[in-house]
């Protein structure tokens, strides 16, 4: 997202500059070559036009509205997308693709966001949430996503990409920019279900197993491309007042 912060003193040419960011990920998804692994649980929730959260790490959202414009049946998409300065370029860029955006963010006094989320759901639509994001660590997931899968009702796919031709960046998200002309893999995990009733431990052990699906996910794509996997960054010191599902 340099590029964006480079021309984010101007309105013009902040407007200008996403324009063009999403005009090339349009032509990246128009030029690569597809292969989906693991997306028969998501396309049977779908077909039966029942609501979901998609999660995906920050560092691989470029080609998810490429995926979404091949798997959604036409639905329209929103996306959680954090309110600094970097949520509001990520939001004027996906718009031009499509893609609705809800503000706020699941880690960050994000009870209005959550709120909105689940208000978004239960009227049938599917929301994307970045569970390393706006800051990270990369690659751990908050508990906003197990949260907001508790409070809204419906399951969580974990989904991850990798493209075969890339630029990696040096980012705290090892953010991945696909080039055009290349071959991508995109896997699915899930769903993974949360109660409605779930306490701290409950949802602790929830955000586990979607933290591991979608490590296993990125794993699984970048081996499948070929390339040397992406890991997770260090985790964060665990705070002592914390409730842990497995102590």
């Amino acid at each position: 997202m340099s590029l964006l912060k480079r021309f984010s003193r101007s309105r013009a040419a902040t407007a200008i500059a996403c324009w063009l960011l999403a005009r090339y990920i349009r032509l990246v998804e128009l030029t690569t070559r597809w292969s989906l692994r693991g997306f028969d649980p998501m396309h049977e929730r779908l077909a039966r036009d029942e609501p979901f959260i998609t999660a995906f790490w920050h560092g691989r959202m470029v080609l998810i509205p490429g995926l979404w414009r091949r798997v959604g049946k036409g639905r329209t998409a929103h996306m959680l997308v954090s309110l600094h300065r970097d949520g509001r370029l990520i939001s004027r860029v996906i718009g031009h693709l499509g893609v609705r955006t809800i503000a706020g963010s699941t880690s960050r006094g994000g009870g209005a966001a959550l709120r909105s989320l689940v208000r978004v759901v239960k009227a049938g639509h599917v929301v994307g949430i970045t569970p390393d994001g706006p800051r990270g660590p990369r690659m751990h997931a908050s508990t906003g996503v197990a949260g907001a899968a508790s409070l809204s009702g419906v399951p969580v796919f974990a989904v991850s990409c990798a493209a075969t031709r890339r630029r990696l960046f040096g980012s705290w998200d090892r953010f991945m920019l696909p080039l055009p002309f290349g071959r991508a893999v995109v896997v699915s995990k899930g769903p993974f279900e949360v109660p409605r009733d779930a306490d701290a431990a409950t949802l602790e052990a929830a955000r586990k197993r979607i933290e591991a699906a979608l490590n296993e996910a990125t794993r699984e794509a970048d081996e499948a491309c070929g390339l040397d996997p992406v890991e997770p960054a260090p985790a964060l010191p665990a705070d002592p007042n914390t409730v842990v599902a497995d102590q």
